[in-house]
């Protein structure tokens, strides 16, 4: 498909135009393809930690079903939202929605062995987050300020190092299989490695689509591996309805303080790696910046489809940066191409079957795609922190935020004697690190005497300006 039979550069670079359908169509459904496996993966991983996920033997197994579909319908009807637009809301951009991983190390803690029970307090979570969220579009642009590449960066690599245990675990077996032979067998580690395997190759020697959906991909071949192997059971699929309607409430609603504070806050985190995908895509598919009515918009349509997605039992959605790059491959800038690839996962969504399908994926074929993923986040978060000055002063602000959010993440004990709502908000280890590099970033002296840090580097201290030399 050349680039030439679609349009003209100048229609490729304008996002109201229209492809031919014959042309747009598998466009659009590259989109999906390119995010399909991100996006259904944090309602595996909520329901995992809540007890009626993979291998849990739970009567609430089909609960994990609804949510799959769920994140499916939303992130169609969010990515409906920004493509075509409501008034203010939405960026009327090839914007693709998704469910953020962002916040699985906030709900974990939230949810963590209580059952399907639990997942009301997420849900009331995450209407009011959103609508925060939606708030802080009319003043995104005066607080960027505050989450400069070194607080950004290290709240993704936090994110991906807080969920790379979640990927081993998956690969070994599962939570339920920990304390059994079966945890980490030869087995299991093979269906995880053939997903690795294949995933890497097709990243690395492939082009176009293959490259892109390298995850998936990989992901469709362990299951084939899994299925020879005998380690796949298809009777959720002959029980799932063939079409179901979303349910309003279907998980209840529950307001948590812990949980509020702490979708509010990641919604910040959220909003900035947002404007980013914004202007990623201005900027790669039509050569330009992105403007703030686009940015405001973008923002708005971010917070309102995750309210909205949280009334139906869905979880948050935010923009999917993979998506961005898509873009920037294809050169095709036409916001009426996501709107396909919209419709497409809003039609997954309301078929049942999908949900049980993916449900039925061995958790060890899961866990090698997922390691890979999040392996990803905590690999873009150190890209972002390589746009970086390393001066003294901001070595210091990581190394402190970066302490702290990792050991209270590794050794979340400490914190036994805290409150209630305090200890589920710290012991996600990234709101401390964020909220100490953005205080630290606000009143710390621009530049820190030398003999300020030598004397605890232990000899090591480093002195990157976070640029690579130019190979003269």
């Amino acid at each position: 498909m050349t680039m030439s039979s679609i349009g003209t550069p100048e229609q490729l670079r304008d996002p109201n135009y229209t492809p031919p359908l014959v042309k747009a169509v598998p466009l659009g459904i590259q989109h999906v393809l390119a995010m399909f496996v991100s996006n259904v993966t944090p309602a595996i991983i909520v329901s995992g930690a809540a007890g009626f996920g993979f291998g849990s033997n739970s009567p609430d197994f089909p609960q994990m079903i609804y949510m799959i579909q769920m994140s499916m319908f939303f992130a169609g009807i969010a990515t409906l939202i920004q493509t075509i637009g409501i008034g203010p809301v939405g960026a009327r951009l090839p914007i693709v929605q998704g469910t953020s991983f962002a916040f699985i190390p906030i709900m974990i803690p939230l949810v963590a062995g209580q059952g399907v029970d639990a997942i009301a307090v997420l849900m009331g979570g995450i209407i009011v987050g959103g609508l925060f969220h939606a708030v802080l579009g009319l003043f995104i642009g005066k607080i960027r300020f505050a989450l400069p590449p070194l607080v950004t960066g290290l709240v993704v690599m936090m994110i991906g190092l807080a969920l790379v245990k979640v990927g081993i675990q998956y690969a070994a077996g599962g939570v339920p299989a920990i304390g059994t032979e079966q945890y980490g067998s030869l087995i299991n580690w093979s269906m995880a490695g053939v997903v690795i395997v294949v995933t890497l190759g097709l990243k690395f020697y492939t082009r176009g689509m293959l490259s892109v959906s390298a995850v998936l991909i990989g992901l469709l071949v362990g299951y084939a591996f899994a299925f020879a192997m005998g380690e796949v059971n298809l009777s959720n699929i002959g029980r799932a309805a063939t079409f179901a309607l979303p349910n309003p409430f279907h998980f209840g609603v529950e307001f948590s303080v812990a949980a509020i504070i702490g979708f509010c806050l990641m919604s910040f985190v959220s909003a900035v790696e947002t404007v980013g995908d914004v202007s990623g895509i201005t900027k790669g598919g039509a050569g330009r910046e992105a403007t703030d009515k686009e940015i405001q918009g973008a923002t708005f349509a971010d917070g309102l489809g995750t309210a909205v997605s949280g009334l139906f039992g869905a979880l948050p959605n935010t923009s999917f940066s993979q998506n961005v790059g898509l873009i920037a491959m294809t050169g095709v800038m036409s916001r009426h191409v996501v709107t396909i690839g919209a419709a497409f996962l809003i039609l997954a969504g309301l078929v049942p079957k999908v949900g049980a399908l993916i449900s039925s994926i061995p958790i060890e074929v899961l866990g090698g795609g997922v390691i890979v993923m999040f392996g990803m986040v905590a690999s873009a978060g150190l890209s972002m922190l390589s746009d970086v000055k390393w001066n003294r002063r901001n070595m210091v602000i990581f190394a402190i935020s970066l302490s702290l959010g990792l050991g209270l993440q590794l050794e979340p004990g400490a914190l036994q004697h805290l409150p209630g709502t305090l200890k589920v908000l710290a012991t996600s280890g990234i709101l401390p690190a964020a909220l100490i590099a953005i205080v630290l970033n606000l009143i710390l002296p621009e530049e820190l005497a030398a003999e300020a840090t030598e004397e605890v580097s232990g000899g090591m201290a480093g002195h990157g300006r976070g640029t690579l030399p130019h190979p003269d």
